[in-house]
């Protein structure tokens, strides 16, 4: 299970935030004004630890590896996630800072948002990959990304029943230019045109279904994983992921889309409007838009992977 709190003081160190709420849209600015130095790198390391613990564990056991096998070690240079690639790494960083960012910030509704475990171990083709190159490592090579939701989060109540859950889409980019924003939010232009493809991240969630597969991805690993610490929250999401009259369940989407500052950007703006929500977005769930600026962020990303599960750290 995903047990380590967010380091909020490390964070607000490293992060300057604006935020913006209004009705049923909020938007958080995150730009970078601390260092991305060693310090930052052990404050952040044992939450992305936790957040792949379960996948590392899962892996690990599929491929025939220890869970912390030595550096002679048969397969041991496709020890997870250190061994993928930067691309999958980056995806990755999304993903987990998505989590970290909706438990240490207070998005729109003031949720009390938890990530009991992280969705990795559903992401097929890494099962394959590190299966191959546990075995022969001149097989590596891309990885394709993981289908549905980034990753899910849920709110409780003091019963333990999950009374509200929040479905994240977390996007890096190099250099988040403008341009890059609307490629992701909007989608490419069409060939030859100025028209846009229409299936960016705003026509993914309108189309998304209320009840997304992620729901039931995590209430699988509940089960599976602690049954008795989550058996109320199990038991609602059973109620509320039947075909026949299920329970309502309300939905939050969360948009990150985070990157590299570039020279044109002015401080203290982003590229998603804050006063409403973009006019694209068309489904009934509330939005909560986080814009993170970084920089040299790669660099940030590659140490934070090298650093995980290192011996001695």
């Amino acid at each position: 299970m995903h047990t380590c709190k967010a380091p909020g003081a490390a964070l607000d160190k490293w992060l300057k935030k604006t935020s913006c709420q209004k009705g049923a849209y909020g938007h958080l600015l995150l730009e970078q004004v601390g260092a991305s130095d060693a310090d930052l790198v052990k404050e952040l390391r044992p939450y992305f630890e936790s957040a792949h613990a379960d996948a590392r564990g899962h892996f690990h056991e599929l491929i025939g590896m220890d869970l912390h096998p030595e550096a002679s070690a048969p397969g041991s240079h496709a020890e997870y996630p250190r061994c993928l690639p930067e691309v999958a790494r980056r995806g990755l960083f999304g993903e987990v800072m998505a989590g970290l960012l909706t438990e240490h910030y207070d998005f729109i509704g003031s949720h009390d948002w938890k990530v009991p475990i992280f969705l990795f171990r559903h992401h097929e083709d890494v099962e394959r990959y590190l299966f191959a190159l546990a075995r022969d490592p001149s097989l590596a090579r891309a990885v394709f990304g993981r289908f549905g939701s980034d990753f899910i989060a849920i709110s409780v109540d003091q019963g333990g029943d999950v009374v509200r859950y929040l479905a994240g889409e977390a996007k890096w980019r190099g250099n988040l230019t403008k341009g890059t924003a609307d490629n992701l939010l909007l989608g490419g232009k069409l060939k030859g045109t100025t028209v846009r493809a229409n299936d960016g991240i705003w026509s993914q969630l309108n189309k998304d279904s209320k009840m997304p597969h992620g729901l039931r991805q995590l209430q699988r690993l509940l089960k599976d994983r602690d049954p008795a610490g989550w058996s109320a929250a199990i038991l609602s999401l059973d109620k509320a992921l039947v075909l026949k009259n299920p329970l309502p369940l309300p939905r939050t989407n969360l948009v990150l889309i985070s990157g590299n500052n570039t020279p044109k950007r002015v401080q203290g703006a982003g590229w998603v409007a804050t006063d409403k929500a973009p006019s694209e977005y068309a489904a009934s769930h509330d939005l909560q838009v986080v814009e993170l600026f970084l920089t040299e962020g790669e660099k940030l990303i590659n140490t934070v992977y090298e650093s995980l599960w290192e011996k001695g750290a």
